[in-house]
């Protein structure tokens, strides 16, 4: 048997789109697929284009990308356990989170953009919080879930039991890195950064370059949780002599040995590739150092002074128990304020490397909206890949 094909000729619109697209436009308009000879005007055929165009249009609005719902944490606006402005109860600052991280039994909190599709590329942020502290107290010491929708941010921020971090929690955190990345997707993160506050900082610190976490962190932000180069502490740096919790001295004194090197205000020096920002507040530390060995590793340029930040609202949390009396280097209540910022520039591989002092604020007093800002933008704006290059 012999199949005989017979030729046809293309319009002009199969040409440029394609058969699907052409034969659209034939639905639409009869005639369209007849023969375009010569005595068809080129007003005619334009019309024909730019209706193959919109029938393009139609065609691709009909694919649009799902939406992404992470498993047991559904997106709510405004999220889940929002403190006020002011005034955030204790029963909200003390929630360990409704997302429930099954091998271990405990929760956590995670905050994501509620329009997330799969397939968007995101940042993703594990915060931890200090010694005698909780996870919803450090989601708004540090309230990054403010920019999720803005910046794109996949968020987690988890709560020890015993209210400050050592080995045995490290696969919990691990199995909540490895369940968000399963349910984005490697190829689709951007970049993952460690954020700790005070102990969570130096706990980021402890396991930055853990076999586990050295081939996926691509920055670590430290909330007071030490620094690259140290800072030594203000003498008044400390926990007050009012409030009930008398066991943390114990608790920090633990948590440092178990951080090795590392203490607060001084950071031991990572043996993996990162970038890095230091936050801290004026109060407590003696003095900012005016260079990084970090930014020396990464052959960066001098410091360079950024514009100030000025924020005119405060903070959302502070530690209520010790403020009478109060003392500046352990932290007062939330204020407006002011922050310098430094940034080493040029560094190799387009490293981030900066430090962000808050004027006149210690260690406590959460973290104003603009500044808190400030640091999503450095985190977004660091060169990232790890986990989706597979490094």
């Amino acid at each position: 048997m012999t199949i005989e094909y017979v030729s046809r000729k293309e319009s002009p619109v199969e040409r440029t789109y394609g058969f699907f697209e052409f034969m659209a436009v034939s639905a639409i308009i009869p005639g369209a697929a007849r023969d375009w000879g010569t005595d068809m005007n080129i007003a005619q055929k334009t019309i024909f284009t730019l209706l193959g165009l919109a029938a393009i249009a139609v065609i691709g609005s009909c694919a649009q990308p799902e939406p992404l719902e992470f498993a047991g944490a559904p997106c709510k606006a405004p999220p889940v356990l929002h403190c006020p402005d002011k005034n955030c109860a204790v029963d909200t600052v003390v929630n360990g989170g409704p997302v429930l991280e099954p091998e271990t039994g405990r929760n956590y909190f995670l905050d994501y953009p509620c329009d997330l599709k799969k397939g968007e590329k995101v940042t993703l942020v594990l915060s931890l919080h200090g010694a005698g502290s909780y996870g919803n107290w450090q989601r708004h010491y540090f309230p990054i879930l403010d920019y999720v929708d803005k910046y794109r941010l996949v968020v987690a921020t988890p709560s020890s039991p015993t209210r400050f971090w050592t080995p045995k929690d490290d696969k919990y955190l691990q199995n909540i890195v490895t369940s968000i990345i399963d349910q984005v997707g490697k190829k689709n993160i951007k970049a993952f950064w460690l954020a700790g506050h005070s102990q969570g900082g130096m706990t980021s610190n402890r396991l930055v370059c853990t076999d586990f976490f050295k081939s996926k962190v691509d920055g670590w932000l430290s909330l007071s949780g030490g620094r690259i180069g140290p800072v030594a502490l203000s003498p008044e740096f400390g926990l007050p002599e009012a409030g009930p919790d008398g066991g943390l001295l114990p608790a920090l004194a633990e948590a440092s040995k178990l951080a090795g090197s590392a203490r607060p205000g001084a950071a031991s020096t990572p043996n993996c590739d990162i970038n890095f920002v230091f936050e801290t507040g004026e109060k407590e530390i003696a003095a900012l150092p005016d260079t990084s060995p970090w930014a020396e590793k990464y052959h960066c340029s001098k410091r360079v002074r950024k514009a100030d930040i000025v924020d005119t609202k405060p903070g959302y949390v502070y530690d209520s128990s010790r403020q009478d009396p109060a003392n500046p280097a352990w932290g007062r209540n939330p204020r407006p304020g002011t922050a310098d910022v430094w940034e080493y520039p040029n560094c190799d591989g387009s490293k981030v490397i900066a430090d962000i002092m808050r004027l006149d604020k210690g260690h406590t007093e959460g973290l104003e909206p603009k500044v808190t800002e400030a640091l999503v933008k450095a985190i977004v704006s660091a060169p990232g890949g790890k986990i989706k290059n597979g490094s």
